[in-house]
């Protein structure tokens, strides 16, 4: 389970560390595509699993192709280097604009990887969200 949040840099080779808590579930490899104005990194079983996920929508007609096509086509296979570095593509780091600040939050099954600016507008209607969210469930 991946949470928290972490302001890092990215470096000129397009490198970012990720937090050493991330890091230990990531030992092996991890996957990391587009996601919702931001990238989504995922284990092996969790990138596994949201592919099987987005292809039963697609079968189900709740999604496009075209959708599962981006999805698949834009991911990219990513092992921590021995300072716990992954590098992003490029065409990531564009379509994320990822420059030189950058925030890696945890999203319980998922790491997102944030424009430093984007998530701020972010996180202000995530706090919003959740005070409502608490609030319906009466806690």
């Amino acid at each position: 389970m991946f949470v928290g949040t972490f302001e890092h840099s990215l470096d000129d080779k397009g490198r970012v560390v990720l937090p050493a808590t991330f890091r230990a579930q990531l030992v092996d490899k991890g996957f990391i595509s587009q996601l919702d104005r931001c990238l989504g990194l995922w284990t092996e079983e969790g990138f596994s699993e949201m592919a099987n996920r987005l292809q039963d929508k697609v079968r189900s007609g709740d999604t496009s192709q075209e959708s599962l096509r981006a999805f698949a086509a834009n991911a990219h296979e990513v092992r921590p280097d021995s300072q716990g570095r992954i590098t992003i593509p490029q065409r990531l780091r564009d379509f994320a604009s990822l420059d030189k600040e950058a925030v890696v939050i945890g999203a319980f099954g998922r790491i997102e990887i944030w424009n430093a600016g984007r998530w701020n507008d972010q996180a202000s209607l995530a706090d919003d969200s959740l005070t409502q969210a608490v609030t319906s469930l009466g806690l």
